[in-house]
């Protein structure tokens, strides 16, 4: 604060000497070149401005002064005297300090008023700045949630998931010792051990494709928002849980729309919601025992620029008190449960453009429902 005071001491005296040098030297030329008063006043007003352009305040109204001053004392007869004779003359010196004084005031206000606006700029940006970085924390922190809560799932699904992976391990190996059998005859029989191959060629790429699956739920990416068919991916999340659903005693049935839009979103993400939806559904239906357990998923255009999924269950329904809080961080219906799969599914969503949202079936059960914005 003193170093600011004293910096600001220095460059006014400066500037005061620098506009009193200015001053002596226009006093000489127009008292050599005998101008009037009314020039004289033009060009000591132009120095003023000049000053109090250049932020000098204290400067300018210093150099106000002796300029009425000087034109008094050399310009103003009787001369070299500060006595006015002529009551005109009064009032042009008036004027002269009047019309300095308002114009340095005006320049000081427009400066300091310039100087606010860009303070608050900075401000502004800052707070931008410090929003944006909020907002980035925010999104990297859902991400890391997200992410958490995918591996929770897949931990879920272990039988599912062993299930998808050794039923064609298993046909791989049964192939391959029909293939040795068929070797080991007296007459090869090329044609059918070439289809035997095709076929361990075939189970072998359907095992690689879970494995790839599974390894893009559980890997951390950054979202990819590409062009997706959205039916692939429900179908594509039922792979990993069919296994899950049926042994639970409940049958799972789709009905997808044929000839839907693609819809521009990450595949891992999305298929990460239908996930959390179909678990929710099982789970709501363990207590059914007096009617079938069946969930359904349906695929359909919602309107000209987004597609409907929806997930309906057969089980305990839902209430219109509790059907917002289902969304709410750590609210469960669920003993063991955290809390976290609807309101991180409804995050998704929103990022994608999309709503999420649940409402009661007819009969029973409840519809959980969200569009995706189409690609296009």
């Amino acid at each position: 604060m003193k170093r600011t005071w004293t910096y600001r001491f220095w460059r006014s005296a400066a500037q005061c000497l620098l506009a009193s040098i200015a001053v002596a030297l226009l006093t000489f030329v127009c008292f050599r070149l005998r101008v009037n008063l009314t020039i004289a006043c033009l060009l000591y007003l132009t120095v003023v401005v000049l000053l109090s352009v250049m932020d000098g305040l204290v400067p300018s109204v210093f150099v106000s002064i002796i300029s009425v001053l000087c034109l008094n004392y050399f310009f103003v007869p009787p001369l070299f005297s500060l006595d006015v004779a002529d009551p005109l003359d009064i009032v042009a010196l008036i004027a002269f300090v009047g019309t300095a004084l308002l114009i340095t005031y005006l320049m000081w206000r427009r400066k300091r008023a310039e100087e606010e606006l860009s303070r608050s700029n900075d401000e502004l940006r800052g707070e931008i700045d410090e929003r944006q970085r909020a907002e980035e924390a925010l999104q990297k922190a859902q991400a890391e949630l997200a992410h958490v809560a995918r591996v929770m799932t897949l931990g879920e699904l272990t039988a599912s998931i062993s299930h998808e992976v050794n039923q064609p391990l298993a046909a791989v190996v049964t192939n391959g010792q029909i293939c040795l059998r068929l070797l080991a005859l007296e007459e090869p029989r090329p044609d059918d051990v070439r289809t035997t191959v095709e076929r361990i060629v075939r189970d072998a790429n359907r095992a690689s494709e879970v494995v790839q699956r599974i390894r893009a739920l559980a890997k951390r990416t950054e979202p990819q928002m590409i062009s997706l068919d959205i039916n692939d991916v429900i179908r594509e999340a039922i792979l990993l849980v069919q296994r899950e659903v049926l042994g639970h005693g409940v049958s799972l049935r789709t009905e997808l729309a044929s000839a839907l839009p693609p819809v521009l979103g990450d595949r891992v993400q999305l298929q990460q919601v239908i996930i959390n939806l179909l678990i929710n559904g099982v789970e709501a239906m363990a207590p059914i025992t007096d009617r079938p357990r069946e969930i359904v998923i349906r695929s359909r255009q919602h309107d000209a620029g987004h597609v409907q999924v929806a997930v309906l269950d057969s089980g305990i329904g839902i209430d219109s008190k509790t059907a917002e809080q289902l969304f709410s961080a750590f609210f469960t219906t669920k003993p063991g449960g955290m809390g976290m799969g609807l309101s991180i599914s409804r995050s998704i969503i929103r990022a994608h453009g999309g709503r999420l949202w649940v409402s009661p079936n007819p009969d029973h059960g409840a519809a959980f429902q969200f569009t995706v914005p189409t690609d296009g």
